[in-house]
């Protein structure tokens, strides 16, 4: 199945009962959580909220009172009750303003403090996750999480307090004052309202479809653009962009067919409602004045009744045109909230046994490792015992097993069954502070932040003086490509390094690797991008460095695994072999095979 037909499946899978009653219960925690700091300036909005929908309901009401019991004393010669209902219909009008500019603004900071909060938790979640987790979790769905997530949630809070909860309260208290001032014309706009509920649920069905297609249209746009700009190499060296631009065309297209048919739905109910509004008007005019004329209903009434009945609708327009910011925000909520009640398979001990120095002695105690529950068995029952300073090499076919013993003695997974041990002690109980000093491993991907090759370097020890930078990268041999560069170790090697070659990122690792100063140093496949005086360079550095440490060597270049004191061959998640590069090519087995081979192609 193709990356973006997994993340469609993820993203638009159809829930149980019981999953869907999960996923709620994980979205109200986390909604208690992010308002919890902001609880104050939320009561204070809402008291805000209900006395500027009050200020501004109360004013077609104050005009009823105002030409029902004003205008007979002003043409008297009293003005003074229509000028104290001017003023204090200009003083509602004033409140309800000031109070509505002061919710709309606090709820804007408060929603932009809720999603920096949340940006931080996401974002520090994810860097605290195992490497099982971040294979799992594709790449477009964490990019989704931090963007268009994060945006629908951005559009839910800012505009949340004014819609949701002023215009319910407005058609409240309009309802109120309605059935206050005429039961009868009350009742006849209750009557106009069915259409307008069944208009509405109409708009609510279409658009919570068409929604949905967005999204899914949404996702795939998103994880391909993603999956293309991160295998860009390789799309330009097959030339894959033809077919790439026409995927990604596609996908543009079915993405803009799903917004306009949205557009199209919205253009049908909005004008639709406020026909329908109108035509309430016009019905409350007709009754009112027959009401009028019989002498059951003021004039001022009849005059605040239509004003009302033209406001009930407001709030009616914005409360379905918010439907679909409502369903994105909360769907928001829920998948971020999924992502964050994800458990790691590798977790930090509760007690760890403290281990700020190891001496570098890694056992493996009846080890086997799956990396499903229900996967096949990748490493079969292992003891290994490997003393300090012991460099170790592992060799074998692809599959074989060989990265995952690294893997393991870098928990970054934990033994299905069995125990790996650090000096006697199991890694699980080590805490990922003390792991991280002691063990380091060096990638055959060879990854460079963007920066400066000194501030590369220096992640192997964080705040390291100059000096002690530059002395790791001559101990490895990086020094003279290093100062060949435009500024030296204060040139930037742009994004994933790619001002530098392949082999000089390698020895850039290396040199920080070697800054960390672990005891025990894992090189998975770390010299495959080397050339050969490259490579001679590195020999000699660790031939050097690696003479007190314990070193764990993964690699195909016999070159490599000659310098080490012990091979391992693993075939099958098992290790057939174990000895001496001398005695292994001296046995005759599957290492001196090997052995023979490579002396031949040299």
């Amino acid at each position: 199945m193709s990356a973006p037909a997994r993340e469609e499946d993820e993203e638009q899978r159809v829930l149980s009962p019981e999953e869907n009653r999960q996923a709620r219960s994980r979205s109200l925690t986390l909604l208690r959580e992010l308002l919890h700091p902001v609880r104050g300036q939320f009561a204070a909005m809402s008291v805000m909220v209900v006395i500027a929908q009050l200020a501004v309901v109360a004013g077609p009401a104050i005009i009823a009172w105002g030409i029902d019991n004003a205008l007979t004393p002003m043409v008297e010669g009293n003005p003074a009750p229509a000028l104290g209902a001017a003023a204090l219909h200009l003083s509602c009008a004033i409140v309800g303003g000031v109070l509505t500019f002061g919710y709309v603004r606090q709820g804007t900071v408060v929603g932009e403090r809720m999603l920096l909060s949340l940006r931080r938790k996401v974002f520090r979640f994810t860097q605290k996750q195992d490497l099982e987790f971040h294979e799992r979790y594709t790449s477009g769905r964490m990019v989704s999480r931090q963007t268009s997530d994060m945006e629908a949630l951005r559009e839910l809070v800012d505009s949340g307090v004014d819609i949701l909860v002023g215009s319910t309260l407005s058609m409240v208290f309009t309802v109120i004052l309605i059935v206050t001032m005429d039961w009868v014309t009350g009742v006849v706009m209750l009557l106009m309202l069915i259409p307008g509920v069944m208009l509405t649920s109409w708009f609510q069905k279409r658009s919570r479809e068409q929604y949905r297609q967005i999204r899914t249209h949404s996702a795939r746009l998103i994880v391909h653009f993603v999956e293309t700009m991160g295998g860009i190499r390789a799309v330009q060296a097959f030339r894959k962009e033809p077919a790439d631009e026409k995927r990604f065309d596609d996908l543009a297209q079915d993405y803009r067919d799903a917004s306009l048919a949205s557009t199209m739905t919205f253009g049908i109910y909005q004008p639709a409602l406020r026909i329908l509004a109108n035509a309430t008007i016009a019905v409350v005019l007709l009754v009112g004045g027959f009401r009028v004329l019989g002498g059951h209903l003021e004039v001022g009434s009849l005059v605040a009744l239509a004003l009302y009945s033209r406001r009930f609708f407001q709030p009616i327009d914005q409360l379905a045109s918010f439907y679909n910011t409502l369903q994105s925000g909360l769907s928001a909520l829920e998948k971020i909230a999924t992502l964050l009640a994800e458990s790691p398979s590798v977790k930090e001990s509760e007690h760890p046994t403290p281990m700020p120095a190891s001496t570098g002695r890694v056992d493996f105690e009846d080890v086997s490792f799956r990396y499903t529950a229900d996967g096949p068995l990748v490493l079969k029952p292992l003891d290994l015992h490997i003393p300090p300073g012991q460099t170790i090499a592992l060799v074998g076919q692809t599959g074989a097993g060989k990265s995952t013993v690294a893997k393991l003695i870098s928990r970054f997974y934990d033994a299905t069954e069995g125990e790996v041990l650090l000096d006697g002690v199991d890694l699980r109980d080590i805490s990922m502070e003390d792991l991280t000093r002691n063990i380091v491993m060096v990638t055959q991907e060879a990854y460079l932040f963007s920066g400066t090759v000194a501030d590369n370097i220096e992640l192997g020890m964080p705040g390291a003086p100059r000096e002690d930078i530059e002395r790791a990268a001559r101990a490895i041999g990086a020094d003279d490509f290093i100062e060949n560069l435009p500024d030296g170790y204060d040139t930037d090697v742009n994004k994933r390094g790619g001002r530098v070659s392949a082999g000089q990122r390698q020895l850039i690792s290396f040199a920080r690797a070697f800054l960390a100063d672990p005891r025990v140093l894992i090189l998975d496949e770390a010299t495959s991008s080397l050339d050969i005086p490259s490579e001679r360079m590195v020999q000699e550095g660790l031939t050097k460095l690696l003479g007190e440490r314990t070193a764990l060597i993964i690699a195909h270049r016999l070159s490599t695994v000659m310098i080490a004191d012990r091979v391992l061959v693993v075939h099958g998640g098992e290790v057939v072999e174990d000895g001496s590069p001398a005695e292994l090519v001296a046995a005759g087995g599957r290492f001196a095979a090997l052995y023979r081979a490579w002396q031949e192609s040299l």
